[in-house]
């Protein structure tokens, strides 16, 4: 089962999201400021994250920076969930390293398919990994 990580300060947000999720098979657990979000990430393991842009602590664009920047956590996938809608925060989005942005107010049907998309990719990804190791091992059995 996949999990997800729904990070919004604002409750309202939390809650929408969490609703709109609640069809799917998947996990879900909530984080309510960046430094909760990096911290959650480390004990809940999502797959993926839906991510607010503007959070107390840390914004989303620094926790992203984190998760993409550190071995253990750059495999998450990140889903920014903003209301932030301008170029530039759409640029500096994709230099923090996300996967996808979305703006507010959120359309469930694209939300759902964006995140069906997503886990679709990191399954995907998750599978060739381990092909990968099977051919390493296989090639040299000393490993």
């Amino acid at each position: 089962m996949n999990r997800i990580l729904i990070a919004d300060d604002n409750e309202a947000n939390r809650e929408l999201l969490e609703a709109y999720l609640a069809g799917m098979d998947c996990e879900t657990e909530i984080a309510v400021d960046g430094q909760d979000t990096l911290d959650k990430v480390e004990s809940f393991k999502p797959d993926l994250v839906l991510l607010d842009v503007m959070m107390p602590k840390l914004s989303g664009f620094e926790v992203c920076e984190k998760l993409k920047g550190d071995a253990a956590t750059s495999r998450v996938m990140v889903l920014m969930v903003t209301a932030l809608s301008e170029l530039g925060d759409i640029e500096r989005a994709v230099a923090a390293g996300t996967d996808d942005f979305l703006s507010k107010p959120v359309n469930k049907v694209e939300l759902l398919k964006r995140v069906e998309n997503m886990l679709n990719l990191k399954d995907t990804k998750d599978e060739l990994d381990r092909l990968r190791r099977y051919i390493e091992e296989m090639e040299d059995p000393k490993r």
